[in-house]
């Protein structure tokens, strides 16, 4: 499950001492739990089908594959009938595409959330690497590993496709802030904001290969190391961990 509640000592949640903003989105993130769709919980039984049946999708695809994964073994691992399930998605594209949002979605709020801050960008980008890291090793099971799927190269996943460079485009524009920050200037094009992204979303990688991965060891160690990439010193990350 997706796990922003404390930190590693077990003290206070590493958010808590963020702007209200970023507590915000945080919170919204955990409530989600995108990783993991809930099958239980909302007073309404046509909220837990829908999650039922994402669920179902979600564990179908990262073991089964998509390809071979059927309309019919969903709606049956779901327990519901397929004319239930189609009244919730339009078929596999239409859940492919809500999980893989589910990966994408609360970090870029997040992110949107971290760019109207006036918190220090070091701060912002540790922040937003930390959470974005704890997202994609969170949940049971790991739907980042759905991004290298040849079909999502698809129009039908455009939505997708926009929301993630969204998110990479507000990377590359808080690590060019740090940047700046802490070596009085920025990079040529395209900058440190490509490094950085592709050092946070190395941990699906990782998982795939390491799948009891220390989810908040990881997050600690990648955020520090996206802080390392744009010239923080490490006083400067220390600090920028600090609550």
């Amino acid at each position: 499950m997706l796990r922003l509640t404390a930190d590693a000592a077990g003290g206070a949640p590493w958010w808590s001492g963020q702007g209200s903003a970023t507590r915000w989105y945080v919170r919204q993130a955990m409530a989600r739990r995108p990783g993991r769709p809930r099958a239980s919980g909302d007073p309404s039984g046509d909220r837990d089908t829908r999650q039922d049946v994402l669920a179902a999708a979600a564990a179908l695809f990262c073991t089964v594959g998509f390809t071979a994964t059927s309309t019919r073994a969903i709606a049956e691992r779901a327990g519901v009938r397929q004319a239930t399930m189609y009244h919730h998605f339009a078929g596999k594209d239409a859940l492919l595409l809500e999980l893989l949002l589910g990966t994408v979605r609360p970090s870029g709020e997040l992110a949107d959330a971290l760019a109207g801050s006036s918190e220090d960008p070091a701060r912002r980008l540790w922040t937003l690497a930390r959470a974005d890291v704890q997202l994609l090793l969170g949940g049971e099971l790991n739907l980042g590993a759905l991004y290298v799927l040849p079909e999502i190269a698809g129009e039908q996943f455009a939505a997708f496709h926009a929301l993630r460079d969204q998110l990479r485009a507000r990377y590359a524009d808080l690590a060019a802030q740090a940047e700046e920050a802490v070596t009085g200037e920025r990079s040529a094009a395209p900058g440190p904001g490509p490094l950085v992204f592709g050092l946070v979303e190395s941990v699906i990688l990782r998982r795939r290969d390491e799948p009891d991965v220390d989810l908040e060891g990881v997050a600690d160690a990648v955020a520090d190391g996206v802080l390392r990439l744009v010239g923080c010193t490490p006083a400067q990350v220390a600090a920028a961990r600090l609550p």
